[in-house]
């Protein structure tokens, strides 16, 4: 029998969940990123509350009627961030991030920046393989200043992937 699956909005019920999943899913940074940059628990309850209080709204895959990865969506300023894409270690590279992923791609009409570790080259190649590019380590600092508040040795240590539309709008800009 065939696994029921469904993406959809994540809601006040989900918390506790959507905070299990990230803090399982981070694990796999731990020795990868800065040893200065991780903290344990990777995501504290508080933290992923203020996340949702400044706007990032989680959508959830389900299987059989439990989470099994999460991935939020953030509009900030003329763009649209792909927040905190976590899938549980035990459903990874089985197709549900790129599912999340390509669910909130068509979500928005606005160019989609996305933010990760340099050094955790599985998830650059995750969004590469997914129709994203990472751009210049000048605009990636720009960027990451201009649409994240994170702490400068987060902008060191971190790529910024952007889509088809980044780079068209931005094209026209130039022009």
């Amino acid at each position: 029998m065939k696994n029921e699956t469904i993406i959809l909005k994540c809601d006040k019920d989900d918390f506790k969940d959507i905070c299990e999943i990230i803090n399982d899913a981070a694990s796999a940074y731990k020795g990868v990123i800065p040893a200065d940059c991780w903290r344990e628990p990777y995501m504290p309850e508080s933290k992923l509350a203020d996340e949702i209080r400044k706007g990032v709204i989680f959508y959830g895959y389900k299987e059989d009627g439990d989470l099994v990865g999460v991935m939020g969506i953030q509009d900030v300023q003329d763009v649209t961030l792909i927040r905190h894409a976590y899938v549980k270690t035990i459903k990874r590279n089985k197709g549900v991030g790129g599912k999340l992923l390509s669910f909130l791609c068509v979500q928005t009409g606005r160019p989609i920046l996305i933010g990760t570790w340099e050094d955790a080259s599985w998830a650059v190649r995750f969004y590469e393989k997914h129709g994203f590019q990472a751009v210049s380590k000048s605009e990636k600092d720009r960027l990451l200043k201009k649409y994240w508040s994170i702490p400068e040795r987060q902008i060191q240590t971190s790529v910024v992937l952007v889509d088809k539309k980044w780079f068209s709008i931005n094209y026209k800009k130039a022009i």
